[in-house]
């Protein structure tokens, strides 16, 4: 086999699942979804492979919550639709992570708000 080759040989879906693992949940369902869909699995080895790689280019924050986002419309996402999530709501994510990490960190501050206390 060409040594070019010879790295693909390390590739299995036991490996991706775990990487996927250290993302984030989303990822790891997604990634298993894309596993399961083919007849064969090592079909679906180039797909994960963009699909875990996209954090080089996104975070893995903005690619967990872009699979959650995938994950809402159906069971079963595919590279090309995170791809375009990404790449259509970067902000957006930003947004959205900003927030959740603010919530979690605040688990007993002011619950009601600001406009409660305006009466």
């Amino acid at each position: 086999m060409p040594e070019d080759h010879q790295k693909y040989l390390e590739w299995n879906g036991d490996r991706f699942r775990q990487w996927a693992g250290r993302i984030g949940e989303n990822t790891h369902k997604v990634i298993d979804g894309l596993l399961t869909s083919k007849p064969v699995e090592q079909q679906a080895y180039r797909s994960c492979m963009g699909l875990l790689k996209l954090v080089d280019k996104y975070s893995a924050d903005h690619l967990e919550t872009a699979c959650k986002q995938a994950l809402t419309y159906t069971a079963s996402p595919s590279y090309k639709s995170i791809k375009n999530i990404l790449t259509v709501g970067k902000e957006k994510f930003d947004a959205q992570i900003k927030e959740e990490k603010s919530t979690n960190n605040n688990k007993y501050g002011i619950t009601r708000g600001a406009d409660y206390y305006r009466r």
